[in-house]
């Protein structure tokens, strides 16, 4: 990979055999004997990396580092120095320089340091793109909001994002946006270059997930055949988004809460103390204050994680974004599967509108994905949603009924939906066993004979949350 190299030196020599090293590996070469030089090369062109001496005649080559690293953040800087001065390039790297050449200059290190800044430089600028774009897709989602609630929320979200705040908790339902806002606190403040990191805490077993959030130490288990480095170290600097945090262990949770209070913590089976600077946004679909009452959460860990609260209000208490946020997904999914429905018909939007959205944003965004991509013609109408509504009393009856009718050898009048059926009787034992157990989704799953995965998944299908279960049962029964 070749770029363009700025030298700043006073030694003509050295200039001259560094410069034709490099242009020999086809790299382009600019040459500078003092700072006030260096500052025309930059006026002209931004090189890739600069290699600069410690001792210029009219600059220190610290200083000319961070003048320059100020105008050009990605510049990769790579100080040149006696031997004498080792430990200054040392600490010119911790001030952010890319690394160091001792004088004289081995030619085969210089190259293979340049190269490696490069390829450094390259792959930042990749990642810089897709954080560009992922940010591009996930703050769309909220553009269109009128919700004062939810204009509320983001409002905080942008303050936090500016402050030194480190801690922020996103209560919501499945699928009202907090990973969306998550991202939102961390792209709108200092942090945006640093690492935004992620994790399920209810998608993994307790060791597994220790070792994610910590890192190991080479042997501290069976598996650890070399040194990890784990979530909260990697994102020094930067944001940590811990999903579901309500499902977190205890044990993890003591460990958490000691990096929330003293920034520091040890890897699985390490005896060194690893400091860092990183803001931990959590999210959750429970109402952690009742699990800290029932002495499922930690209280301590619970007001360290909420230093600043935000509640995401559902869709269903956002109804004049539904028809905004449709057109979006219409407008994205058309460019996606390159359709051409230019509306909602007004039967569809009714529809749209009356829908009760227990699955929030998600299952608005993935009803209009599957629709265009499955469904013909220049507008959505109402045939083409097949929305999966909380059916009504006689809805529910008329399914009971008619499965009744045909277990007795007869033909219902119009047929049965078998899917309601399977759903209808799926939710009711779902909700069922998950009252009997107290929502431990251990022993839920063992008396419903599937895995953790399965019923989290069913669980987000149909919209069923513990606190809000006797709300929507009364809802479908009235």
């Amino acid at each position: 990979m070749q770029g363009t190299i700025l030298i700043v030196d006073d030694e003509r020599t050295i200039c001259h055999f560094l410069g034709k090293s490099l242009e020999a590996d086809g790299h382009s070469v600019r040459v500078a004997a003092s700072a006030a030089e260096a500052r025309k090369v930059f006026a002209r062109e931004e090189p890739d990396v600069a290699l600069i001496d410690l001792r210029l005649p009219d600059a220190n080559g610290l200083e000319l580092m961070a003048e320059l690293r100020e105008s050009s953040p990605g510049l990769h800087v790579v100080i040149i120095t006696a031997h004498s001065e080792v430990g200054t390039a040392v600490e010119a790297m911790k001030r952010g320089a890319f690394d160091y050449l001792a004088k004289p200059v081995n030619l085969d290190e210089l190259g293979v340091i340049v190269r490696k800044a490069l390829s450094t430089k390259r792959q930042s600028l990749e990642l810089s793109h897709l954080r560009e774009a992922r940010g591009r897709e996930i703050g769309l989602d909220f553009v269109e909001t009128r919700n004062p609630r939810m204009l509320k929320a983001l409002e905080i979200a942008r303050e936090v994002a500016r402050s030194e705040t480190t801690s922020v908790l996103i209560e919501g339902e499945s699928g009202t946006g907090k990973e969306v806002v998550a991202n939102i606190i961390h792209r709108s403040g200092p942090t945006v270059a640093q690492p935004f990191l992620e994790i399920n805490c209810a998608s993994l077993p307790e060791k597994l997930l220790e070792s994610e959030l910590f890192g190991h130490e080479k042997g501290a288990f069976t598996d650890a055949t070399s040194q990890k480095k784990g979530l909260l170290e990697l994102a020094d600097g930067g944001t940590v988004f811990l999903d579901e945090v309500g499902e977190m262990p205890p044990a993890i949770q003591v460990k958490l809460l000691r990096v929330l209070e003293k920034t520091t913590f040890r890897r699985v089976g390490g005896t060194r103390d690893i400091t860092v600077r990183v803001r931990v946004i959590s999210a959750t679909n429970r109402q952690l204050d009742r699990e800290v009452v029932s002495g499922r959460f930690r209280q301590d860990l619970y007001y360290r994680l909420k230093v600043v609260p935000l509640s995401l209000p559902p869709l269903r208490e956002r109804p004049e974004d539904i028809l905004p946020l449709a057109n979006h997904y219409r407008e994205r999914f058309n460019g996606a599967f390159g359709k051409s429905f230019g509306r909602f018909s007004p039967e569809a939007e009714r529809r749209l509108l009356k829908h009760p959205w227990p699955g929030n944003i998600r299952e608005l965004k993935n009803l209009l994905e599957r629709t265009i991509l499955l469904e013909r013609g220049d507008r959505i109408e109402e045939r083409h949603l097949a929305l999966d509504a909380v059916r009504s009393a006689p809805e529910r009856n008329g399914l009971v009924a008619g499965l009744e009718r045909l277990l007795a050898g007869e033909v219902p009048p119009g047929g049965i939906s078998l899917e309601g059926i399977v759903e209808h009787l799926e939710r009711a034992a779902i909700v069922a066993a998950s009252e009997l157990t107290d929502w431990n989704q251990s022993r839920a799953c063992a008396i419903l004979g599937i895995n953790r995965d399965k019923l989290r998944y069913r669980m987000k299908v149909y919209g069923i949350h513990r606190d809000e279960t006797e709300e929507k049962l009364r809802r479908v029964a009235e």
